[in-house]
């Protein structure tokens, strides 16, 4: 049963020392972040499950312990998913950069409200299966929580990721009213063919939030929307 969510952009640059001297460009998408897994906080779960792209194929399961690193970005620096856990428990996987992004966030709001368990999705997952996995995940009485990592959109500008594409602005701006509107059937609906075309590498992450969210019954709040770089950065908590 899901009891609430949080959706968060997860480029390695929201880790203030990955940014370094850009970091105050992100500070407001930084906040609202906070404020997302404040949210998730506040429902009590008994489980958070984090869902963030990762590699090709079928959904990788991440225990909590699960390592991570942005040293492959130049830092010095390591974090865990969750509390607990040991490298040798986790058989030495490392966290994608996406849950790694996550797992700092909880890091930074010394998250112990419940154990938590991540699961990496692949861009080419295709969206029946992403939402059988979110229906799959929220099955049962179990309270749980969902942080649905993601980017929008990389070709909002010309000086983008993917360049400039005049399909990614109206492409962010509906998935941005989906999540603050928690719509799942509108992120059900998603085009898995132009989300790859426009670089958007969160759609997987949230049609899972979508099928998790069917008939739960959550109300949504779009806290950010915005696009620095060139890139679709969205936040918004349901609960």
């Amino acid at each position: 049963m899901l009891v609430a969510a949080a959706v968060c952009p997860c480029p390695p640059l929201l880790v203030p020392e990955v940014a370094a001297g850009a970091a105050p460009e992100l500070d407001g998408v930084r906040a609202a972040c906070l404020d997302a897994v404040a949210v998730l906080a506040a429902s009590r779960p008994a489980r958070l499950v984090v869902v963030g792209p990762g590699g090709p194929g079928e959904p990788e399961l991440f225990p909590q312990g699960s390592p991570g690193s942005f040293r492959g970005f130049g830092v010095d620096l390591d974090v865990r998913l969750g509390r607990g856990g040991t490298a040798a428990g986790t058989g030495g996987k490392a966290l994608p950069a996406s849950l790694a992004v996550a797992a700092w966030l909880l890091e930074r709001t010394e998250w112990a409200v419940a154990p938590v368990e991540g699961v990496a999705v692949g861009d080419a997952l295709e969206s029946g299966r992403c939402l059988e996995l979110g229906r799959e995940l929220a099955a049962g009485d179990e309270r749980i929580a969902l942080l649905a990592m993601g980017d929008g959109s990389a070709c909002r500008t010309l000086k983008a990721p993917g360049y400039l594409d005049e399909r990614a602005e109206p492409f962010d701006a509906g998935t941005a009213r989906a999540l603050g509107a928690a719509d799942t059937a509108a992120l059900a609906a998603l085009d898995a063919g132009l989300a790859r075309e426009l670089q958007a590498a969160g759609r997987a992450s949230w049609q899972v939030l979508a099928g998790a969210g069917e008939g739960a019954g959550l109300r949504g709040q779009l806290l950010a929307d915005e696009a620095p770089y060139g890139v679709g950065y969205h936040v918004a908590a349901w609960s």
